[in-house]
């Protein structure tokens, strides 16, 4: 997803496939990872920041739900950036997920999502996310 600049201005979030999960005590081949249930970010990237070129990649700790919902986010690796990291975690409380799945049952897990903050149009998710 590409970044906006203006009030709509959003930062892109690593596709499905980087959503890691962080599940303890399970070996990660017996849980389906959650994945995003849309390709729109929640995350708006802060106009002040857009307007001075700022770019940064946040990363999230999310607790996903059975639901898919979101009951817990924090960040475990810092933009470097304080406004940028606040806008992640303010967006990561509105991602909705599919659930992760175990033996074919929804379970609540936590999972890592990359934020990414990036002007440039397209910009590829990082390599190593999980």
């Amino acid at each position: 997803m590409s970044c906006r600049r203006g009030s709509a201005a959003a930062a892109r979030i690593a596709g499905a496939a980087a959503v890691g999960l962080l599940a303890t005590g399970c070996r990660e081949s017996e849980i389906e990872s959650p994945s995003l249930r849309s390709t729109e970010t929640p995350v708006e990237y802060p106009v002040e920041l857009w307007d001075r070129n700022v770019e940064g990649v946040a990363l999230l700790r999310v607790l996903v739900n059975a639901e898919g919902g979101v009951d817990s986010v924090m960040i475990v690796g810092g933009s470097g950036e304080a406004a940028l990291d606040s806008a992640a975690l303010r967006g990561g409380w509105k991602m909705e997920f599919e659930p992760a799945r175990r033996n074919g049952k929804p379970v609540r897990v936590w999972a890592r999502v990359p934020v990414h903050f990036s002007r440039e149009e397209g910009a590829p998710a990082m390599e190593g996310d999980r």
